[in-house]
């Protein structure tokens, strides 16, 4: 009987657990919000806030207002300089260094000992579940798993504390036993160089039997690119024939599945997407078929959902039982982590309500709507990959940004790709994508309407590396550290065109 046979009994019990997800998610969501509220009730914020007397939703609505990092971070630095019980009980001794804050400042985001093992690991023991009831033939733990890790550093120099990328958290405090399932070693996955890490993690993992790879699609891939280059092959699947499998998050897939896809030919390599950030760990793709991910709701995770308004200053908020199919939501989150209606900077859409499923439809600074046409993420992803399909062309890194008015007067969307695979035909490529955004979305196409208020977009060709020299100019080579896709301002496209040539 092979190792993975043995292994696929522990997760038997988890697997008929996780069937509560189809009928009883709104139960199973207010029974986490009073845990929550039942364990914080002594902090400083659950006095605060008078948690002792919320006894349903409605009250702690009223009790505890809606956070967004700047409202938390006074709190979390009296966490992080080791005062106990401040959002949670105890002393939090882990904090997720995260980017995407106004000027560009990194977000320290608590990680209780509760919230690593009842959100983070009981996320990592699910996908692993799930992925053994959908393929019930795999030899997963028959080799080994390719983890890719950030890493990180003493915090304010207490003793046992530390900050860094969630990864490098979820490494340090594994389980021992893991390490003996998993490559590369420790060290080398801990390594604050990128570049000096992708070689030694290629170099380690080499002649090891892989079977999954787990980590960001863009900085995998770079991995990889070094195996393939070390080994001299041609595919994947000669360096490691039992691969199959990469549980992948931290940034849309699409744009990159084609490069995958052209890398490991075999038919039976799986793919699964997680969505784990820095904040917690909140759905995994149950279903192989279904690009909707499950929104795991037993974990330390309360959710709600702000409506977006479409700019009429409305704010509705709802849990669970109040949202619907189709529209676009923020996500709020409260969790053993200490994070109280917090603002997470995700938007989602739910695709099902039973089970609740859903898809991250972008984010809520990263979109276009400078001239009313709400353009997001979701919209990006799908008309490049339409005009990629059209055109043969592959995308390997993007960012767009309004052009407010140029010296003619006309104002347009201008986006600068990096291609792997070039269009033959620059302009078709543009037109494609500009009729397909104007088919997804409608307040798009308005605006483009015979040219009056917006102008054909604008593609300008990236040179090749362009966005990983500017990660690593401005210190995000490797982590979990994203290229921001769209931007309702200048800022980021123009530091990019300066090293484009």
């Amino acid at each position: 009987m092979s190792l993975t046979a043995i292994a696929s009994r522990f997760f038997l019990p988890r697997q008929k657990e996780l069937e509560r997800h189809n009928s009883e998610g709104v139960t199973m969501q207010r029974e986490v919000m009073a845990r929550l509220l039942a364990r914080a009730r002594d902090t400083q914020f659950g006095r605060s806030h008078v948690f002792c007397d919320i006894h349903d939703y409605e009250q702690f609505c009223k009790s505890v207002p809606v956070n967004t990092y700047e409202e938390l971070k006074g709190d979390i630095d009296r966490m992080r300089h080791g005062e106990r019980d401040v959002l949670w009980p105890g002393r939090v001794k882990w904090f997720a260094k995260s980017s995407g804050t106004t000027n560009d400042k990194s977000k320290f985001i608590p990680v209780s000992s509760e919230g690593l093992h009842h959100i983070h690991y009981a996320g990592a023991f699910d996908t692993v579940a799930l992925y053994l009831r959908n393929n019930p033939a795999s030899r997963l733990f028959d080799g080994r798993a390719l983890i890719l890790g950030g890493s990180h550093a003493p915090n304010y120099n207490l003793p046992d504390s530390l900050v860094g990328d969630l990864s490098a958290i979820l490494i340090e405090n594994m389980n021992p036993l893991a390490n003996l399932v998993r490559v590369p070693k420790k060290q080398t996955a801990l390594l604050p160089d990128f570049e000096v890490k992708r070689d030694r993690i290629a170099r380690e993992a080499l002649h090891k039997n892989v079977t999954n790879l787990s980590g960001v699609p863009s900085w995998m891939l770079s991995v990889l690119d070094r195996v393939m280059e070390l080994s001299g092959k041609q595919h994947l699947e000669e360096v490691w024939p039992h691969l199959e499998v990469f549980f992948h998050g931290g940034v849309a897939f699409t744009p990159y599945r084609s490069q995958y896809e052209r890398l490991i030919t075999s038919p039976n390599m799986h793919y699964m997407e997680t969505y784990n950030a820095s904040e917690g760990f909140f759905g995994l793709q149950d279903d192989p078929a279904d690009k909707s991910m499950l929104l795991m709701l037993d974990y330390d995770v309360f959710y709600e959902f702000e409506e977006l308004s479409g700019g009429t200053g409305e704010r509705t908020i709802v849990p669970l039982w109040g949202v619907e199919k189709g529209k676009n939501y923020a996500m709020l989150i409260s969790t053993s982590c200490g994070l109280w209606r917090y603002m997470i900077g995700d938007t989602v859409r739910f695709t099902s309500l039973n089970p609740f499923k859903f898809v991250i439809s972008g984010r809520t600074k990263s979109f276009i709507n400078a001239f009313g046409e709400e353009l997001i993420v979701d919209n990006a992803e799908q008309g490049l990959q339409y005009a990629c399909q059209q055109t043969g062309a592959e995308v390997s890194e993007y960012t767009a940004a309004p052009v407010f008015m140029d010296e003619h007067g006309k104002c347009r969307h201008q986006w600068l790709i990096e291609f792997n695979v070039p269009p033959k035909d620059l302009e078709q490529f543009a037109t494609l994508l500009d009729q397909r955004l104007q088919t997804l979305n409608s307040d798009y196409e308005a605006k483009r309407y015979k040219d009056i208020t917006l102008q054909p977009l604008e593609i300008i060709t990236a040179r090749q590396g362009l966005f990983n020299d500017w990660l690593k100019k401005n210190g995000k080579l490797g982590g979990q550290h994203k290229v921001p896709r769209l931007s309702n301002e200048r800022t980021h496209i123009e530091q990019l065109l300066l090293l484009n040539t």
